[in-house]
């Protein structure tokens, strides 16, 4: 089988190595990003799947629009691929480009279709807190990963998995997803199953908006935020940035899911119990208000007061400052109960 692959970050690599040691498969190009400036000397850096084609000695075509540029089309036509394989490649493909191979596009998806559609489904679906998630196989369109759908594998999310730790273990599925999807379409197996259009949710770009945390919100759902946009929430702290980067919320179902079932936090959970049964009063009467500094747990970090909810910070950058735990950011900031961090509705733009 003849395959042109389509990809540009780290989440598609696997897909490619995956393609390249298959026998029965013949990769004839890939098409990726052009270059883009990074870093402070703003010099061009290849994507991910550029270098690992360069390695591999496959020919790269990098077009700035691909749907405009002529020259890039006919080379896709002339090179008559059975299929054309498709992750996270970052323009859309036209109709033209979709009708070519012998077998059309080929999309792997990281969420359950319809579900999460759009640029970012594994950050949303954390946002979100979702317990399940997984993979989609799709038969590309016009639309936006609205194509009929043909296999799909699920994995389970953990309360501590943030966005890299989820894109790690999905961009592994997708890669073993792609084989069996290809072989079965070659083969004959598979039947497009049309998605149900009244279950599709959407997957955004990320603004720099949702970025900032409001700590009026629920403990959960900030711990949400954090990890499905890590790393780079941020609130404020004396008047500095400061990025937020792990936390966890102080119930048991948290505790459980750490990996020493919490024991260290455990031993330290009465004051804090007694804390929570005192929430509703000291909220009442002012004492402690979102965002404030309720607690200092030893070898852990500063108990923050939401708005439903204590959040542990187990892992912040200080503006200037390398990521450190939350217990050496609250020794060496001399951190002191009753501080407040950001002032709701405060917008704090993240360092790069």
């Amino acid at each position: 089988m003849k395959l042109i692959f389509f990809g540009t970050p780290q989440f598609a690599v696997p897909s490619l190595e995956s393609l390249m040691a298959q026998p029965d498969f013949e990769l004839l190009a890939v098409v990726t990003q052009p270059d883009k400036r990074r870093g402070r000397g703003s010099e061009l850096s290849a994507s991910p799947i550029k270098s690992q084609a360069l390695a591999q000695r496959l020919p790269v075509l990098q077009p700035r629009r691909i749907k405009k540029e002529p020259e890039i089309l006919e080379q896709l036509r002339q090179m008559q691929a059975d299929a054309f394989v498709v992750v996270a490649y970052g323009q859309i493909l036209s109709p033209e480009i979709l009708a070519m191979p012998r077998l059309g596009c080929i999309n792997g998806h990281g969420s359950i279709l319809p579900k999460y559609r759009g640029a970012a489904p594994i950050q949303w679906c954390l946002y979100h807190g979702e317990t399940i998630t997984g993979v989609t196989t799709m038969q590309m369109d016009a639309g936006m990963d609205t194509g009929a759908m043909l296999l799909k594998a699920i994995t389970p999310i953990s309360l501590l998995d943030n966005a890299p730790d989820l894109a790690g273990r999905l961009s592994q599925i997708t890669a073993d997803l792609l084989i069996e999807t290809l072989l079965g379409l070659e083969a004959g197996r598979l039947t497009p199953i049309p998605q149900a259009e009244s279950a599709a949710t959407y997957a955004p770009l990320i603004q720099k908006a949702d970025y900032q945390l409001d700590w009026a919100r629920p403990a959960l759902a900030l711990h949400n935020q954090i990890r499905g946009f890590y790393p780079n929430c941020s609130t404020s702290l004396r008047g500095l940035l400061l990025k937020v980067t792990a936390t966890l919320p102080l119930n048991p179902a948290a505790l459980l899911a750490l990996p020493d079932g919490g024991a260290a936090l455990l031993e330290q959970m009465p004051q804090l119990q007694e804390l929570q049964a005192e929430q509703p009063e000291l909220a009442e009467s002012g004492q402690f208000q979102p965002g404030q500094v309720v607690s200092l747990l030893k070898n852990q970090g500063a108990v923050i007061q939401t708005g439903d909810g204590l959040l542990l910070l187990r892992e912040v950058q200080l503006a200037g400052k390398r990521t450190q735990s939350g217990w050496d950011f609250a020794n060496g900031t001399r951190l002191q109960l009753g501080e407040r961090l950001g002032e709701y509705g405060e917008y704090l733009e993240p360092s790069s």
